[in-house]
Parts: C-alpha cells; sequence; structure tokens
C-alpha cells in the first residue's frame, strides 16, 4: 500500500500499513532456535508473549474521534470568542497562542509519528479552538461594516465550511476524482506554492507598511487568493478520506483513527479560516 502524501497523515498509514498480516512475520521469528519444554512442546526462552492484539479501525471509529476532537475545539472557540468579546486585548495574544501552539503539537505528531496520541490530537484542538475563536471575532467585529452581524457571518463561514466537507465526501464516493500519485503531487505543490505566497507576502509586507503583494488587503487580488486556498483546502479532503479509507482496508488498528480525526480538524480549520476571511472581504466597508 502506498504512503499517504498527506503530511499529517502520513505516518499513520505508514505505521499501520502492515495489518494482520504484520503479525504472522513475528510468528516465523519466534520459531527460529526454538527449543522443546518438558512437555514435548516446542518453545522459545528469548521471545516474549505477543501483545493482545487490539480491535481493527472501523469507520465509527474515524466518525467518533473525529467528533471528539471537534467537539472540544468547538467549546474552545467559543470560550475564546467571549473572552475576547469581554476584553478585546486579549485577541492578538490568544490567537498566537492558539496557532504556535497548534503548530508544535501538529509537527510534534508528525515527526514523531504520535498522530495517533489522543492526548496530543485534543490539546491541539483545544489550542487550535483558541485560534479559531479570536480570529473568528477580528474578523467579525473588526473588519467588517458595522451594520454586518457578526453572528451571521461566522455562521454563513461554518456551513460554508461543512457543505464543502460533505461535497467532497460525495465527490470522494462516487469516483468523480481520483487520488492517485499525480493528483497528489500537484495539490502537494499547489500548497507548497500558497505557504511559499503567504511568507513571502509577510516578508515583504514588513517593508511597505503590511500590504505585502496585496494578497490579504481584500482586494481583487486577495480574493482570487482566498479562492484559491479554499479550493486547495476543499481538495485537501480527498486525501484525507482516502487515507482513511486505506487504513481501514489495511486493518489498521483502532487507535489509528485518532491520526485520521487530526488530519480532518488541521483541513477543516484552514477551509474555515479562508471561507471566514473571503466572507470579510465582501461586507468590509
Amino acid at each position: 500500500m502506498r504512503e499517504s502524501s498527506n503530511p499529517v497523515m502520513r505516518g499513520v498509514v505508514r505505521d499501520n500499513q502492515t495489518g494482520p498480516a504484520g503479525f504472522g512475520a513475528g510468528a516465523a521469528a519466534a520459531g527460529q532456535g526454538a527449543m522443546w519444554n518438558q512437555y514435548g512442546q516446542q518453545t522459545d526462552p528469548y521471545t516474549r508473549p505477543a501483545p493482545p492484539v487490539s480491535r481493527q479501525l472501523t469507520i465509527d471509529d474515524v466518525v467518533t474521534k473525529t467528533a471528539m476532537t471537534l467537539g472540544v475545539l468547538a467549546i474552545s472557540a467559543i470560550a475564546a470568542y467571549f473572552l475576547v468579546d469581554s476584553n478585546e486585548a486579549l485577541a492578538t495574544p490568544l490567537m498566537l497562542v492558539g496557532a504556535l501552539g497548534g503548530l508544535a503539537l501538529v509537527l510534534v505528531a508528525t515527526f514523531g509519528r504520535k498522530q495517533d496520541n489522543p492526548a496530543i490530537v485534543l490539546a491541539y484542538a483545544l489550542l487550535e479552538g483558541l485560534f479559531v475563536g479570536s480570529i473568528s471575532f477580528v474578523f467579525a467585529n473588526w473588519m467588517v461594516s458595522g451594520d454586518t452581524s457578526a453572528g451571521a457571518l461566522i455562521g454563513q463561514a461554518v456551513l460554508g465550511t461543512f457543505g464543502v466537507f460533505f461535497g467532497m465526501l460525495v465527490v470522494y464516493k462516487v469516483g468523480a476524482i481520483r487520488v492517485t500519485p499525480r493528483f497528489t503531487r500537484m495539490l502537494f505543490a499547489g500548497m507548497i506554492g500558497v505557504i511559499v505566497l503567504m511568507l513571502g507576502n509577510l516578508v515583504i509586507g514588513f517593508f511597505n507598511g503590511g500590504e505585502g503583494f496585496g494578497l490579504r488587503d481584500g482586494g481583487p487580488l486577495a480574493i482570487i487568493f482566498s479562492l484559491v486556498c479554499i479550493a486547495l483546502a476543499a481538495f485537501s479532503f480527498l486525501l484525507d478520506f482516502d487515507a482513511a479509507d486505506r487504513l481501514i482496508r489495511a486493518g489498521a488498528p483502532e487507535r489509528a483513527a485518532w491520526g485520521v480525526a487530526l488530519g480532518l480538524t488541521v483541513t477543516l480549520v484552514w477551509l474555515y479560516v479562508e471561507i471566514l476571511r473571503l466572507l470579510s472581504y465582501f461586507n468590509s466597508e
């Protein structure tokens, strides 16, 4: 089974791709150098009893773990929103703590192969909720016209996010777009390009009053850039669905559902923020 192209999910697929067949190799190795005990049974004094095998991953596990992760994120986001509403000076600190803390945990999970660690996944959801709640307040209250309802704007972003999610799920299920190596390479190249442009826009912004290349100023170029980001985030769901599907077929342990939940949550947060940003452009003064 080929390795996942999703950086967050890659370790989960690689570490669990052997499935139940992997246990046969351990049994064969145990047979080498075996001895006979007093009852005429073959034994090996240098091997330990095999640990109990966990239950295999199912789609219900993926749904449950993803719902738990999103529940923690939603509660944290709501709390952060009302904290900023009561004291607007908390907006920047909460965004920084949430964004940097969430990024750090994703890096630890990805490079440390701990995507299936529930403590890391739920901690990420908690920190990312601080970021989502505070940035939602900023976009809905500071960057739009006064006659625009903050609740309506956030509600539209949430509906749009889950609308895209379920739409891409249908696209994946009916096979309208197949997740091939070429598709994943193209998508990965697009993500790298977007990241490079974001970093370049940030650096240039330090020297021209924060305008950068104009990718986040609400103009026509900013709208096009946001649409490109939304499209990339939407297609990223196909990689998440494909990774989950292959893990289930490979007979991965049910603990791997946490890694799937992490990958889906990362994509959902990115999509939500981009949709919210785009809506703020259309409702700005």
